[in-house]
């Protein structure tokens, strides 16, 4: 009986070793948020890191990798914006989720951590169990079902979604990841036209609030990358892609 017990303690042993633990950068100023964000997190499992400044967050995230960045909006020197655009820029962490955290609610707010690459948004004064939520849906979060083609050439954008990258006349175009996801949606039915609702269920889930203006900012920004005659705009409807 022990050396059975011993061989399903190992089996045990193995299958918690191999549980990825995901990795969590929080950045804000100031430390009673990071630490009542660190503890929630780690409660859950989360691996976390903190930082409290823009330059140590890049150098955290270049040596650790994290899976989801909390980023706070509103920081001296370097705030969040600068820091997000100075993270897309790090090849190696590019593709990383970065979701600001504000307690700004106004609309030009949340368009200037879109520009800047931002994934998502939450608002402060957080609640751990919706952040928690929110947290969990963005990192399990696929806008495709495992049969959707991992490649597809279409309207002369040739779209890898398993590395996430376009090719435009042998140009690697690089996007942020909702940029990705929503051009993605739209080429996956060539012609159809997605509603608003549709395409803010899909891109960034139910669970997710965003204001009005979040599809014509990732609009705008993949037209002046794969050009304007690809995307068309149906008033009062939604978006499709026009291949020909």
């Amino acid at each position: 009986m022990a050396k059975k017990r011993y061989k399903i303690g190992k089996k045990y042993k193995a299958k918690k070793m191999q549980e990825k633990k995901h990795k969590i950068l929080v950045v804000d100023d100031e430390p009673d948020i990071v630490e009542f964000i660190d503890y929630n997190l780690k409660k859950e499992g989360f691996e976390v890191y903190k930082a409290f400044n823009g330059k140590d967050a890049i150098e955290l995230a270049k040596k650790h990798k994290p899976d989801l960045i909390l980023l706070d909006v509103m920081m001296p020197e370097m705030d969040g914006v600068e820091t997000c655009v100075e993270l897309r820029s790090i090849d190696s962490i590019k593709d990383v989720y970065i979701s600001f955290l504000t307690a700004r609610s106004e609309d030009y707010s949340q368009i200037a951590g879109f520009e800047a690459g931002a994934d998502d948004y939450i608002t402060k004064p957080i609640k751990p169990r919706v952040l928690i939520s929110r947290l969990k849906a963005m990192l399990r979060r696929n806008a495709f079902a495992d049969n959707t083609p991992s490649s597809d050439n279409v309207g002369g954008l040739v779209i890898d979604r398993e590395k996430y990258v376009v090719i435009r006349d042998k140009e690697v175009l690089n996007l942020p990841k909702k940029e990705f996801e929503l051009l993605a949606l739209l080429t996956s039915s060539p012609g159809k036209v997605f509603t608003r609702e549709n395409i803010l269920s899909t891109v960034w889930g139910d669970d997710v609030i965003v204001g009005d203006r979040t599809i014509d900012v990732h609009i705008r920004k993949l037209r002046e990358k794969i050009g304007d005659q690809l995307i068309k705009t149906v008033k009062g409807v939604g978006y499709k892609f026009e291949s020909e």
